[in-house]
């Protein structure tokens, strides 16, 4: 019986319907939304800002809030409660080094983009290559 699934989120409509899908496929089980923000740098978009931030945790939990919020609502229309997380890393890495807590990893198989396609298909990839659990990739 699976009891825990990791539903790692971006702001992308497949990591959406991968958390819709873990909710519909797994209603009795403890779902966490992870998002994983990516290493501090001054060279590197969304990450620029945690290179800056005197508390990096709290300002990935910040960066973090409106995907939460989101996933908060879409585990809401089907009357249940999620939790969240968010890690400071490489995604794929830090979705792999945290698989092993849990019972299943639920993914969407790539964002909108070419380009986000090519880098989260290949997190996708990566992350099922490498899971300690079962991974579901969801289209």
């Amino acid at each position: 019986m699976i009891s825990r699934v990791l539903v790692p989120m971006d702001e992308s409509e497949m990591a959406e319907r991968a958390l819709r899908f873990a909710l519909e496929a797994h209603p009795d089980a403890e779902i966490i939304v992870l998002h994983v923000v990516g290493q501090p740098s001054s060279m590197m978009g969304g990450a620029a800002g945690l290179a800056l931030a005197d508390d990096t945790e709290e300002a990935a939990r910040e960066q973090a809030s409106d995907l939460f919020e989101r996933a908060h609502e879409i585990a809401a229309e089907s009357g249940t409660e999620i939790k969240t997380d968010v890690m400071v890393g490489h995604p794929a890495r830090a979705v792999v080094n945290a698989s092993g807590e849990f019972d299943t990893v639920v993914i969407g198989s790539h964002s909108g983009s070419l380009a986000d396609r090519l880098l989260v298909g290949n997190i996708a990839e990566k992350i099922v290559r490498g899971s300690a659990a079962p991974v579901t990739v969801v289209r």
